[in-house]
């Protein structure tokens, strides 16, 4: 028996639908999901091979049908192959504007640099609201299961969980329904302590499975967001027009510092959980996180292009900088930042991380 094109969308909308709502899928559901224009008894001799094939099983007489392993493997693999077709597809397309867009945040920054005479920097756009999307525990042996991730654009990431005790098929189905409902359609930072506290409560026992789940969740999601963070500065002589930053010890710490790509990002990670409502943020002094910067001011605003991309624009400077000039000069940057890529989408995503 074959899985053919009608089939693939009748399973789909039972996976879906059963990670929405946790509840065996009937055909009624279906016929209303999809799409196919098909009757319901129709439905029910489709769900009916699906069934002889392994991909759904009915838990009891009389209910609707839930997706088996099997299922939800099939489902995870074909979210792999889509991305890498996408990706594939839209690298093609964008490398002629990926070095655009480098081009212009380089242009950007030493015009910014120049026009405020302070040290610029400008982090290029990423994406920051990746979502969990779906998560699915399968065994792999008696005490090892295997914990597969994907969040929003499709990344996939895998990860073995050793059990020290043994864990049966209805317990893992358990778990799956449980961490789909409470995380699917959450970002890292939605996923709070108090829900993190009520799942590991739902899941008893198994509480530590619930805190592996969660550390790959945080591992992929950081790991997309942080991949390849590429930094921007210009302007860093401008240090020496004020005497309370030229002198050789202050001045060639604080270079360096623009010169440590890592310090940068994760003062600029810093400066993103710092926004403020209006996305600007002012650091003075020691309230700066980075230490060779206390003598200075830092003023930083979040640009976004829509679609969950941000990206950071930083001016370093005397305490006694013209903030009135630089916070107007960051709006317009940020205004400006917007014309020219605000319209971009996936590919802009991948734009971002190519560049």
């Amino acid at each position: 028996m074959e899985l053919d094109a009608r089939k693939t969308t009748i399973l789909n909308a039972i996976i879906e639908t059963y990670l929405k709502t946790g509840e065996p899928v009937g055909s009624r559901t279906i016929s209303k999901y999809t799409d196919l224009n098909l009757s319901s008894a129709t439905i029910r001799n489709e769900m009916s091979d699906l069934e002889e094939m392994g991909f759904i099983i009915q838990p009891h007489t009389s209910a609707g049908r839930i997706p088996t392993d099997k299922a939800y493997r099939l489902y995870v693999d074909r979210l792999v192959e889509e991305r890498t077709e996408q990706v594939t597809a839209m690298n093609s397309l964008m490398i002629a504007k990926t070095n655009r867009m480098e081009e212009i945040l380089k242009q950007v920054v030493r015009l910014l640099a120049a026009n405020t005479n302070y040290t610029a920097m400008l982090s290029a756009p990423s994406y920051k609201g990746n979502k969990v999307k779906f998560i699915q525990l399968s065994r792999v042996a008696p005490r090892q299961l295997l914990n597969v991730v994907v969040v929003d654009g499709n990344i996939v990431k895998n990860h073995l969980i050793d059990l020290k005790e043994d864990i049966d098929d209805e317990q893992i189905l358990k778990l799956n329904l449980l961490l789909n409902t409470r995380f699917n359609g959450l970002t890292l930072g939605e996923i709070n302590l108090g829900l993190i506290s009520n799942v590991k409560e739902e899941a008893g026992i198994h509480s530590e499975i619930v805190s592996e789940v969660l550390d790959t969740i945080a591992e992929v999601i950081r790991a997309e967001t942080d991949e390849n963070m590429q930094i921007y500065t210009s302007g860093a002589n401008n240090i020496f027009r004020y005497p309370e930053l030229a002198d050789s010890e202050n001045a060639s710490r604080l270079i360096s510092t623009l010169e440590e790509k890592d310090v940068l990002a994760d003062f600029v990670k810093s400066a993103e959980e710092d926004e403020t409502s209006n996305g600007i943020q002012v650091y003075i002094g020691d309230e700066s996180p980075v230490e060779s910067m206390k003598d200075c001011s830092v003023v930083t605003a979040t640009y976004e292009l829509g679609d969950g991309m941000k990206g950071t624009i930083g001016i370093i400077g005397p305490k006694r900088m013209d903030y009135e000039h630089v916070m107007k000069s960051l709006k317009t940057v940020k205004a400006t930042l917007s014309d020219v890529f605000g319209n971009k989408t996936d590919p802009a995503r991948t734009e971002s991380e190519d560049s």
